[in-house]
């Protein structure tokens, strides 16, 4: 059976925060859209702030369902899976047991009709939180599966008061999708799942939208980060570390959002760099694809990832990549014969986000001497041969993602 000769499916995808934003938002569009390709029938039902509104892929409006956040149902901003959102967040360890009841009320709500207007085959959320476990609960005869994005592993340790109820839930999915094969084991590990039921998916990129094209003149040296401005993206030590670099000449272009103070702080950081930064805020995936194709370099400084779509999306684009050597970053980038490719231990870290001090300076001086040597290197040879890399890029196309997706489905019933 091909690609396309699958049964239909009515497919509920659940999704507890912006659809719009985040690696998360960005997945689910793409499964949306991909699904319909396929074939099947999609019904959205999403967390959003007050006053939103943003026409997604692959769904029409009059299937999407809502729960607003800041509103009379759910008075606080959303509840972000990260503790660092690019927008207005509420952190879930902050909730009292009266602002977790209006959420939980809110959607099992919204639940509850979708299942009745749609009448799902198959329901598809994403991360092994809350909101999953709640849509277990209350529709525990309609095949399940969960896409795990790695944030919601560290809820799962930041938030113990909550394990209970997100334990009884999970355990009674049909099947997990994880971003890669560290990932599983952690899930099998802190979820108490059988390892067969948990299965190896990856992440994807916007093929048609990330490619490569022309590199301009790397006088300077244009470099681009892209992702949330905070601690845990290890955004005050790249800066840091950019701050020592006199020569080569460089450009830093500082794409995305955050919040609070975190946010404030990696903005004052990168003021100091004068005009070798380029601020831009949050941005759409066309205005990224634009500022991928005429940079020399990505970074990503995280000290936790899942799976970083973002850096395939810059390796497509024809992108130098410096990254810390994550697990989800090493499913992606072990193997390949390049030179284009640096990767720098992490520091050590006492809680999820909290470098221990001892490696700090030795992380810096590391992200440093990466940063040296791909800046030179992009100097002498600003586009890359991405042929020794081609092969596994492709393997992350959302296409290839879905066809993965797609036997899960099959196997639960779907």
């Amino acid at each position: 059976m091909n690609r396309h000769q699958h049964r239909p499916l009515k497919i509920l995808h659940v999704l507890s925060q912006r659809p719009d934003a985040t690696g998360s938002g960005i997945y689910l569009q793409a499964m949306l859209r991909e699904a319909s390709d396929r074939g099947h029938t999609n019904f959205l039902l999403a967390g959003v702030p007050s006053g939103w509104s943003q026409r997604l892929d692959g769904i029409d409006d009059d299937r999407c369902r809502f729960v607003t956040f800041s509103s009379d149902a759910i008075a606080y901003p959303i509840a972000g899976m990260s503790d660092v959102m690019p927008y207005e967040s509420t952190r879930f360890r902050d909730l009292s047991p009266d602002d977790l009841k209006a959420y939980e009320t809110a959607f099992a709500r919204g639940i509850r009709a979708a299942a009745v207007t749609f009448r799902p085959d198959l329901i598809h959320s994403h991360h092994l939180w809350i909101l999953t476990a709640l849509g277990r609960h209350l529709l525990p005869d309609i095949p399940m599966v969960t896409t795990c994005h790695g944030t919601d592993l560290r809820q799962f340790q930041t938030c113990p008061h909550l394990q209970g109820q997100v334990l009884a839930g999970c355990r009674g999915l049909d099947a997990v999708m994880a971003l890669s094969a560290e990932q599983k084991e952690e899930i099998v590990q802190r979820y108490g799942l059988l390892p067969e039921k948990v299965h190896v998916i990856g992440a994807g990129y916007d093929s048609r939208r990330f490619v490569q094209s022309t590199k301009p003149d790397p006088q300077p040296v244009q470099l681009i980060y892209a992702g949330k401005l905070c601690r845990a993206k290890g955004v005050p030590w790249l800066l840091r570390a950019l701050s020592t670099i006199e020569a080569p000449d460089w450009h830093l272009n500082l794409v995305g959002g955050g919040s609070g103070e975190e946010q404030a702080r990696c903005l004052r950081l990168a003021e100091r760099l004068g005009d070798r930064v380029t601020v831009y805020g949050a941005v759409s995936q066309p205005r990224l694809a634009e500022i991928m194709a005429r940079s020399h370099l990505f970074v990503l400084s995280s000290f936790f990832e899942g799976l970083p779509l973002v850096m395939l999306e810059a390796l497509a684009s024809g992108c130098r990549v410096v990254a810390t050597r994550l697990p989800g970053v090493t499913a992606v980038m072990d193997g390949l014969d390049t030179d284009a490719i640096d990767l720098v231990r992490p520091p050590r870290l006492r809680n999820v986000d909290q470098p221990l001090p001892e490696d700090e300076g030795r992380f810096q001086a590391d992200l440093k001497q990466a940063l040296v040597r791909q800046i030179i290197a992009a100097g002498r040879q600003p586009q890359i041969d991405l042929r020794p890399v081609a092969e596994r890029i492709a393997a992350f196309s959302w296409g290839g993602i879905f066809d993965r997706v797609q036997a899960v489905y099959d196997a639960v019933g779907g």
